[in-house]
Parts: C-alpha cells; structure tokens; sequence
C-alpha cells in the first residue's frame, strides 16, 4: 500500500520494473530455497556423508562486461561458489571445501540476459492458480452436473463430481473414478474421523454397502483399492513398500502438492485454518470440498469463473529461474551420488571438488535460455519494442494453453482485466488473446497476481492514498473513472458517475464510490498508450497500430511527432538507448564514439554505441547531444539514441499527407509518395547484415582461410586480404567473396575430373586437392563492410576452430513496395513515387509529401487519424507539440473536435494562411493538381501525421527463381527465399489457369517448371542447343510418388489404353 499526498500527479513505474523485480526475488530468495532442498548425500555403506553449507555461498561480479559478451558470443553471468563438506561417518572427521557449482546468467540493466552473445528476454506466463474451483456442466440428458476441480502448484488436477445419487467420486484419470471414501482412507483417515469432519455425514453413511467398507477397513486396503483402480491393475495386488512410492510419485506428489499459493486460496474458498507452511493435500481439504460440491448440488454457494484473474496466477522470471535452478540441483544430485559409489567401489578418497562439476547448472541455464518457449530473443527493432517484449503476458507455454486448442472464452477480455491487462495489445492471428500485454501501471504482487493501483475516496481524511488492490480485492469496491469530478471536487454539477462494481459497469451517485482511478492511460499498455485520440478508434485498429509502432524502422534523422501522448520521454527513458550522464560534471570532449566529463575530480570516459546492429538487422547507434564546455546534471541525456531525439521517442516523421484518390494509385490501401522523401533522406534507414562462416576438422585435415582459391575470376576476389577476408570498408555486391575458405578432399586419382586429369597428363599442372567453400554474398546483401570479427575459440584438440564474422551496412531509402503506417492502424504499400513537380499542392504552392486513400478511414472507423492530421498541421504552422491525453471527452462533449479547430483557427491568423481554416469545411482544404495546374473539384482533408516506415521492406522480401534445388521425394522446387525456391502453383491456381483455358500454361506449370525429372533435362539441353521442347509424355514425379504410397496401402493403381479399332486393352506401368 503506497500514500501519496498529491492527487494530481501519479509517478509511472519503471517500465522495466517487472522484469528486474522478479530476477532480483530469485537471486534474494530462490537461490537460498533451491540450495536449502539439496539433500545429505551418503554412500551405499552409509560410510560417507556429502552435503552443502548453504549459509555462505557466493555469487561473483562477471568476468567480462555488457558489450564484450555480446562482442565474443559469451554468456553475460556470474560464477557460484557454495561451501561444501564430505563427513566420514566413522571418525566425524569433515573435509570443507568451498567448491563451484556453475555460472548462473545475470540480468543486465536492459531487463535482458545475454547468452552466447545473444539478448535474450524471459516473458511471463499466466497460468490456472492452485486451489480448487467449482463449476457445472449440463450432462446428455440436461441435467446439471456439479464438479469441483483441485488443481496442484505442479498444474496435475483431481477433480470431485457427484452423480444422481448424491455419491461423491474423485476422478484419478479420464476413464477412473474411485470413491472419495477410499481416496480419504488412503490419505490416512478412518471411517469415524471422515464422518466427524463432513456436515452431511448422512450422504456419505448412505452409499457405503459392506464390500465398501471391507475397502475401506484399514489403510492398507484402501490404498491397494486405490492402487487397483489408478494403475487398472487386475487381481489382488500385494501391499508393499514399492506400491507406496509409485502412488507417491504418480498421483500424490503431481496432484496433491499445492503450494504456497495453493494453500491460501483453499483456506479462504473453504474457510479452513491450516498453516500456511502446510502445503500438502490433507483428507480435511478434500471433506471440506466435498461438502463444498454437496453444498452447490443444493443450490448454496457461487460457481467460479475460471477466467477472472483472481484465478490466475503470473509465472514469471523468479518461478521459471528458480525451476531451472531445482532441476540443475537435481542432476548434480545423481552424479554427486553415482561418483560417491563409485569412489567408494574403487577404493579412492573422494573430495568435495572432485564430487561436485559445473556441467548441471551451466548446461541447464544453456539449455533453458535456449529452447524453453518462454524464452525469446529480444525484438530490437526499435526502444519501444525492446520495453514492450519485456512486458508481455502468455497463457502459451509448458503448463498453459495451446493456440489451436484454446476457447474464444479464453481469449476474451475480462472485467477484472481492468487496469491490469491490456484490452487492446495483443497479437493477430492463431493466438490472439493469448499473448497480452501488462498495463503501464501494473505490478506483480506478492501472491503472484497483477495489482492495479486506484485512489481511495474518503470523506475523513483529506490526504489521497493510492492502494495497489489483486483482483480479488477490488471487486468489492465501487471504482469510479477519473473523470471531472474526481479531479475537482469543488465542482458538484453532475452526481451520476459511471463505476465498475463486481463485473458490472453501472451508474451511481457520486457520494457511493469508493475508489478511482489514477490516471487515463491506467488500462492501456504501452503501445496503446502511444496512440494520440485513442478514444475515436475501432479497438481492432488500436490493436494493429500498437503492434505496428513495434515494427517501426529507426530513421538516419529521427524527429518527434507534433502530436503525441505525453509516454514518449519515459520509454526512450527505460529503453536504456540514451546515454545518461551517471554523475554531474563538466563536458570536456565529445567525439563520435565517447563522451568526457570532468566532475568530482576525476575525469570520465562514457563510450557510444557506434553502428550495432540489432537482433532484427536494425542499426543502434549514438548521437552525442552536449556540447564542450556544457554543465551536465545527473541523470541529464547526453546522447539520443535510435529513433529518439532529445530522450524522447522518434519513430517517423511529421509529412504533409492528403485524404484523396488519385488515379487509382492509392486504391486498397496502397500509398503515392513524392520523390521529396527519397531524395532528401526523410525515410532512409540504416541495416546492418551479418555473414558467418566456421572452419572445421575434416578427415582428410583442417580447412584453411586464404586469398589464393583456384578456378575463381579476379573480380570476385578483388576485396580480399592477404589473410583471405575482406578488407574492412569495401564496397561489396552480390556474389562477392567475403571469405576465401577452402576444404580439403579425397586426393584420389578417381576423384580427379576427366579435364584435371588431363590437364594433369598433357601439361604437368598440379591440380588443386581442395574443394572452394568460400562465403559469399548473397541476393540483396550489397552494402559497406563496417566490420571483421576474427574469433579463435580454444578446443581441446592441437586444432582451433576459427569463426569469422563479416557486418555490412546498408543504406536504404523508401521505395516502391515498401510498407508505411500510422498510429491508428492506417497501413499502406507504396504504390508509386510521384515526381515533387507533378504530387498534388497546396494553396501556398507546397507540393504534399503523400496521398492517402480516404476510402480507408469510414469502414475502419479509425478517426483519429483525422483529429492528428489536422491538429499536426496547426503544431506545424505554429512550431509546436501537443501532448494529449485520452478521453478528453471527460472534461467537456466535443473536446477533441474543439481543441483541433481551436489550434486551426489559431494558425490561419498568425501566418496569415487563411485556407487553414475554412468555416464552410474546417481542416480540408482545396488542393490543385500537379499535372495541370487545376484545382480539384472537392476540398480535401490535408495535414501532418506522424507516418513510419515499417520493417516489412520490399529489399528483404522481392525473390525469383530460374532454376534452384528440388526436394528428394517429390522432386519439387524447395519453399521459401532462404532457400531460393519456387512459387507453390496449388490447386485453386489450376483452377484459375483451367478457367482461362491457357492449356500449355498450366502443362508447363504442372511438368517442366515442376516435378517432371525428363522434360525438366530436355529443356535444359533444348535451351543450349536450339530446336522445339519436346512434350512430355508420362506421368510427373509427383504422381508417381501417388502411386507407390496407394501400393504401399496395398491398392494397385494402373491405367489402361484403349484402342477404338479393336478394342485391344495396352496395359501401361504407372
């Protein structure tokens, strides 16, 4: 609970807040826990004892920093050290060694990890919360079936059903059932304790015959009746030891463990009082649920929603570093136990350090960081998608839901979202509504649950306190909007204020409310927090342009945007892109790779980032913004970073744009750009490319990296060293040699060509042994070589295998077939690139930038664009920039469309332009065409948005094929670019051919462009020699691959030809 006594100003949370929470609670917490539950290991003889003195482990300061892990491909982490101590049982003498157990990967000040030289991000993950929950079902006949199901912290279920009769069963898998009677006694309770502890004992006495008690009559019975019917194990089974472990294992530890949190929410929805340290299943949990479940039968208690967030918990950093950290410990466990016996069997005198190996933490944090599906690569498109991934919420993942399984129920948004999880934020396609995003001022509580902050109203105390409320709190409270009362309380016009009130949304007097809250933008996440006049969007538009911004290419001129929310600073703030001056002081010395500052009597060196590139091949770079001589606060930005100008987010630009058609060249959403914007750089971006290749050990020896490659032109080698790899800063084009490698083979005389062994013969000339296995650029990576990375990694081996990394940068202007977008979800392809000279212009003579489709904006319902268009012209013409809240409809009707006209009107008198504001059509305006000089016929809307260009480019996107590889079995060209394959001609696309008749169309696409192996040569030897391509005449690849999987089903499939003379029958092989 936090009190703050100024009402109008709320701080917002670090936006990486979440992220470095939860690692700092396992680096607190779960390390202690983890190493806490490792056992005292002993040998077989019970001789030696092994354990680890938790009390003083150690975790040390990294080896290398940031910037060299990422520059090496290392992991950014930090070495544990525990003490340990071997005690031999017979003499108490102990051994105490303080002993390494593995590097564990720390978080850096970005919220990220940095494995293999990788940023890497963990996201959380919702999940069903331990507890048990209650729920009906209408069974065929259409009668209600009342079910409670108890979920375990490890996420296996039991769930309790009773049927017609009022007999209560507990469901152990899909087909089982066995009676909640035997269930209890087979936890340990008798007949007598079981009817003490139920209020409706009668229910339990009146399904219970004599072979139900001769079950039930001891503990032993119980569970090999319980064994019998979970393992579906026929005869009478022999109680044992081994019995015992197996239920254990399979049944109890899976489904009866539940937790901390399990615990809490079955004390309070069945108002128990067992300790909160007891977290196990005992018999009175499941009594009380039953009488719970008997209780719903007669109508007495509430169903749950299982889809309110008071039923879910959040997985995040913390639970899934500390689930690693157990299975390492067990691992280690296992061999600290196999090499013990060992030891001991070879008569050798074990030492903690010989005991204990780095190999279980190290590779499971490798392998986690790798390949858990919760754990992502950072999207560095841009700042705001860095802060946004960090953010996210999945119900995806080991544990959760699936995107083809899950219900639309699922997806849907929640009233108890509210304030917590996005409504707007979420991806397209297979798992929209799975994947969401955290309010920006949301945090994860104690109990693992998303709190929301509110104001608390009351008419005693005249301070504000704010309260951070979980789900199942603020349901009992009346929580009002921040609207223009709660902001003023002097002003009492209006007493009817709409509120939210157990998942309904009402209207009530003022006087009522209990809570409000804190600020407009409080259920929005980030990127919808972006969106300026928010309020006037279709949600499904919302939706797209907070995923589009996170798409946004960072821009060689950033500039901010006219019309903005006011979240701008703070992102590019938390996004750690800027440089921050750490301490005050005086600028010294500025260059294009650092900054020197005097304070404190000491001088610093604070290093830019210069030309990085990004996980998706975006260009990082720093442009110092102090100047020598310049007295720096702390805290102060020193230098902006991409897309940021003066800290605050940039992601486009601010261009003259008109609503109108023209010539069919912006219809269905495609864009008409002038030159202007290729020309003056307004939309170029940088993108850096890296190119890699490894020399490995063959058997016929090592590769080598040299200059000298037979049988290559001069010109393909022109940018190499004498080492082999290009010289850094060349300009290189497709096809280049970037390295020059050469692979040894077989020096047989077989394996020779017939014109190498000839040459051999004739004229004496060595024939190379080595076969060229260079890198090369490829399609479309032209560009500048701004980096060689020559990296020796030390083997075990005399040999070290060499990695070399080439990063080229490319410049890119806009061009036809790129992708531009708003902020509210109004995306677009660039159709064509008018010259400035012919683009429609305005009545000053100012040529517009770009030409929307007005077309698109009705249907869509995303108007406000329309508010932005205009309200950045009038900041244009002014110089200057508006920061607009949402909902501004909460001070007055019509605040938009007042301030928008308002800021218009301004502007035509101040520059004397008065075709800014028209009364007769306020913020169109009349436009006259290029071309001819005329005006067109009606007024259009004109003005400034902030447009951005988006990732989806048409340089990483344009592919065509000539010939290429064919898979094995079909015979078929390969799918995709990266494999330079060919465009999938399916089965509507015969279609099309077929309506339009183009016969030998369709039969080349079918045959030679396809699967036919004897046609597809035929053409090849045609094309060289000249003459007519000969028909094909039998079946393609494909059919007869057809063929054999119908043989291989037993189905003999030939076909027949039929002679119309004799009606002979010619049996052909398929």
């Amino acid at each position: 609970m936090l009190e703050d006594g100024n009402e109008g100003m709320s701080t917002l949370p670090g936006l990486n807040q979440i992220q470095f929470e939860g690692f700092c609670r396992f680096i607190d917490r779960g390390l202690t826990e983890g190493l806490f539950k490792f056992p005292k290991i002993e040998d077989t003889d019970q001789e030696i004892e092994f354990q680890l003195f938790v009390e003083t482990y150690q975790l040390l300061e990294p080896l290398i920093n940031e910037k060299d892990a990422v520059y090496e491909s290392l992991t950014y982490s930090a070495e544990l050290y525990v003490s340990a101590g071997l005690i031999w049982k017979s003499s108490r003498d102990i051994e105490e060694q303080t002993i390494f157990v593995g590097n564990i990967p720390l978080m850096n000040s970005l919220g990220t990890s940095i494995v293999n030289g990788i940023y890497r991000i963990v996201i959380n993950q919702i999940l069903q919360s331990p507890g048990i929950y209650y729920r009906s079902e209408l069974d065929p006949s259409g009668i209600s079936v009342y079910t409670g199901t108890i979920i375990s912290d490890w996420g296996g279920r039991l769930e309790l059903e009773i049927d017609r009769k009022a007999r209560i069963w507990a469901r152990v898998s899909r087909k089982q059932k066995i009676s909640i009677l035997v269930l209890s006694s087979a936890m340990g309770s008798n007949l007598s304790e079981i009817l003490e502890n139920v209020c409706y004992p009668e229910i339990f006495v009146s399904f219970l015959n004599e072979k139900d008690k001769k079950k039930i009559g001891s503990k032993e019975n119980a569970i090999l009746e319980f064994y019998r019917q979970f393992a579906c194990v026929g005869g009478d089974p022999v109680f044992s030891e081994s019995l015992c472990k197996e239920l254990q294992k399979k049944f109890f530890q899976q489904r009866c463990e539940l937790g901390r949190i399990g615990r809490r929410n079955m004390n309070q929805k069945l108002n128990l009082d067992i300790p909160q340290n007891n977290t196990f299943l005992l018999p009175r949990d499941i009594l009380t649920a039953a009488d719970h479940l008997i209780g719903m039968k007669f109508g007495m208690g509430i169903l749950d929603d299982i889809n309110h967030l008071k039923n879910k918990r959040i997985r995040s950093v913390a639970d899934l570093l500390q689930d690693q950290f157990g299975l390492a410990l067990v691992r280690l466990e296992n061999m600290v136990r196999g090499t013990i016996c060992g030891a001991i069997r070879h008569k050798l005198i074990p030492t903690p350090q010989n005991l204990v190996t780095s190999t279980p933490l190290t590779t499971t944090y490798e392998s986690f960081f790798g390949l858990h599906p919760l754990s992502q690569v950072l999207d560095q498109t841009n700042p705001l998608t860095q802060i946004v991934h960090g953010r996210k919420l999945s119900y995806l993942g080991p544990g959760g839901l699936t995107g083809r399984t899950a219900s639309f129920r699922i997806r849907d948004i929640h009233p108890s979202h509210y304030g917590r999880i996005c409504p707007i934020d979420t991806s397209e396609g297979i798992n929209v509504g799975l994947i969401g995003s955290l309010a920006i001022h949301a945090r994860i509580g104690s109990w693992e649950s998303i709190e929301s902050p509110f104001y608390e109203i009351s008419e005693r105390s005249k301070r504000i306190r704010m309260l951070y409320l979980s789900p199942s709190r603020d349901e009992y409270y009346m929580v009002a909007t921040g609207n223009s009362l709660a902001l003023n309380r002097d002003i009492q016009e209006e007493q009817i204020v709409p509120a939210r009130y157990r998942q309904e949304f009402l209207t009530i007097a003022w006087e009522q409310v209990h809570l409000r809250s804190i600020f407009p933008f409080q259920y929005f996440s980030i990127g919808a927090s972006l969106i300026p006049f928010i309020e006037h969007n279709d949600a499904n538009r919302a939706l797209m342009s907070s995923n589009m911004q996170r798409q946004a290419v960072p821009l060689s001129q950033s500039e901010k945007c006219i019309v903005g929310t006011g979240l701008e600073r703070q992102v590019a703030l938390d996004s750690g892109v800027s440089a921050i001056a750490e301490h005050e002081g005086n600028v010294i010395y500025t260059n294009t790779d650092r900054i020197f500052l005097f304070g404190n009597g000491d001088t610093l060196s604070i290093p830019l980032t210069i030309y990085e590139r990004s996980n998706k091949n975006t260009c990082m770079h720093q442009k110092p913004q102090v100047h020598r001589g310049k007295c720096i606060k702390k805290g102060q930005i020193l230098a902006d970073g991409a897309a940021t100008v003066g800290g605050e987010l940039a992601l486009g630009k601010n261009i003259l744009v008109a609503y109108m058609p023209w010539e069919g060249y912006n219809s269905e959403d495609a864009v008409l750009i002038s030159e202007r914007l290729v020309y003056e750089d307004i939309y170029t971006s940088f993108h850096i490319r890296k190119y890699e290749i490894q020399t490995h050990m063959t058997s016929y020896g090592s590769e080598r990296i040299t200059n000298k490659i037979p049988h290559l032109e001069a010109h393909l080698l022109r940018n190499l060293d004498k080492n082999g790899i290009v010289i850094l800063g060349s300009w290189v084009e497709t096809g280049d040699i970037l390295v020059g490698k050469l692979t040894p083979q077989m020096a047989k005389e077989s394996s020779y060509s017939p014109e190498d062994r000839l040459l051999r013969a004739i004229l004496g000339i060595q024939v190379s042994t080595s076969k060229e296995t260079c890198l090369k650029l490829p399609t479309g990576g032209r560009g500048r070589v701004i980096d060689v990375r020559w990296i020796q990694k030390k083997g075990g081996s005399s040999y070290n295998p060499e990695t070399i990394r080439i990063y080229i940068l490319q410049k890119r202007e806009i061009k036809v077939g790129d992708k531009v977008a708003g902020r509210h979800g109004n995306k677009g392809i660039v159709s064509k690139i008018l010259s400035r000279q012919d683009m429609p212009y305005l009545q000053d003579g100012r040529p517009v930038d770009m030409v929307f489709n007005p077309l698109g904006v009705p249907s869509r319902m995303n108007v406000g664009q329309i508010f932005e268009c205009s309200l950045g012209l009038a900041g244009g013409m002014l110089e200057r920039h508006y920061r607009i809240t949402p909902f501004d409809e909460r001070y007055e009707q019509e605040a938009s469309r007042k301030l928008v006209f308002s800021e218009l009107y301004e502007a035509s008198k101040q520059t004397s332009n008065p075709w800014i504001f028209e009364p007769e059509y306020p913020g169109k305006s009349k436009i006259f065409d290029g071309r001819t000089g005329n005006s067109f016929k009606q007024p259009a809307i004109m003005g400034k948005p902030y447009i951005l260009k988006l990732i989806h480019q048409v340089d990483d996107k344009i592919h065509g094929r000539s010939s290429g590889h064919y898979a094995l079995v079909t015979q078929q060209p390969l799918r995709g670019r990266a494999k330079q394959g060919g465009q999938r001609v399916g089965e509507m696309e015969v279609w099309a051919l077929e309506g339009f008749g183009v016969a030998h169309i369709l039969q080349e696409m079918l045959t030679y462009k396809s699967d036919h192996i004897k046609t597809r040569q035929e053409v090849l030897g045609t094309t060289i020699i000249g003459g007519t391509i000969p028909k094909p005449t039998d079946a393609p690849e494909s059919f007869r691959l057809l063929v054999r999987e119908l043989r291989s089903l037993a189905m003999e499939l030939n076909h027949f030809l039929v002679s119309e003379k004799n009606f002979r029958i010619h049996r052909k092989e398929a």
